[in-house]
């Protein structure tokens, strides 16, 4: 069971502080930082000093990490044109020396589009099919050919398909939890399926329908990762929970029904209900991200007693 690092940054966080988490990140033995692509705070929280950038924020981490992955639950794909995303992830991936990973989905939060003059379209979903087709096209386009492309949203002509990334194939990221398309585009373009903050019955649902969609586009259904996302808060006892859970302004018994939370024992074992359903890999969403204490405690007592 890989253990991912998820921030939230648009709630309040610099650059510095996010540096910080992943070097902390990297040191105590987890596989990756991942961050969510938002301009806007969501709740009660004042967001201060205000939003960065997903895709600059991982261009800096490139070259300031050596060893974890680095990437994007989710990015949304209202933000930017595809042929401007596909230079952008591929630069990072060279930043990086082929640890990047992108996480691409439709976009969702209509108030930050407004806040920032982002266009929110109507039809967003099958934007977003035409948006991993080019992507992944551009990738997988030989160099010295060129790549063309007509939908009904976007069209390419001539294109150069540059820059390559250092790894061979940039894995994809595909989530959600939609009973139908979502598990179609997951099986036609994703090497990973992430299911975000869902129980462990409604997960094994969505997975079992992205596998069967998998074989019928022609995969196998173990050709993907399969993985989630969950809120985190541990502590080595239940005072320690308990601030940590009114830290980030949650109820202790609704992290423990939604989240993994509670002791380092009551987290491995319900992490284990996750994998047996098929879930390799957790993005633990830590929202408190001054508590580096907690990243320690989860490293040291979480981490070190997974298979």
């Amino acid at each position: 069971m890989d253990l991912r690092i998820f921030t939230e940054p648009q709630q309040g966080a610099t650059y510095d502080t996010l540096l910080t988490v992943a070097k902390a990140t990297e040191d105590l033995g987890f596989d990756a930082f991942f961050r969510s692509d938002h301009y806007l705070k969501m709740g009660s929280v004042d967001g201060l000093p205000g939003p960065t950038d997903a895709w600059i924020t991982l261009a800096g981490l490139a070259r300031e990490t050596k060893r974890i992955r680095l990437g994007t639950l989710m990015t949304a794909g209202t933000f930017r044109l595809p042929g401007v995303l596909a230079i952008q992830v591929a630069q990072v991936d060279q930043m990086s020396g082929g640890r990047v990973e992108l996480g691409l989905g439709a976009g969702w939060f209509e108030e930050e589009h407004a806040a920032y003059g982002i266009p929110f379209p109507k039809e967003k979903f099958g934007r977003l099919e035409e948006q991993l087709e080019i992507v992944t096209g551009l990738w997988a386009t030989e160099p010295g050919r060129t790549f063309d492309f007509q939908g009904t949203y976007y069209e390419l002509s001539n294109s150069p398909a540059l820059p390559k990334p250092t790894q061979p194939k940039i894995p994809v990221l595909v989530g959600g939890h939609g009973a139908t398309r979502t598990p179609r585009l997951a099986a036609k373009y994703a090497d990973e399926f992430n299911m975000p903050f869902a129980s462990v019955e409604d997960s094994e649902r969505q997975f079992g329908r992205v596998r069967a969609a998998a074989e019928e586009a022609g995969r196998k259904g173990d050709d993907l990762v399969y993985s989630n996302a969950l809120v985190v808060c541990v502590g080595k006892d239940d005072q320690e929970v308990a601030r940590r859970a009114a830290a980030i302004g949650r109820e202790v018994d609704e992290l423990k029904l939604n989240g993994l939370a509670g002791s380092p024992a009551e987290v491995v074992d319900k992490i284990g209900r996750y994998a047996g359903i098929g879930s390799a890999r957790l993005y633990l969403q830590v929202l408190d991200l001054a508590d580096l204490d907690h990243l320690e405690l989860i490293s040291a007592q979480v981490q070190t007693q997974l298979p």
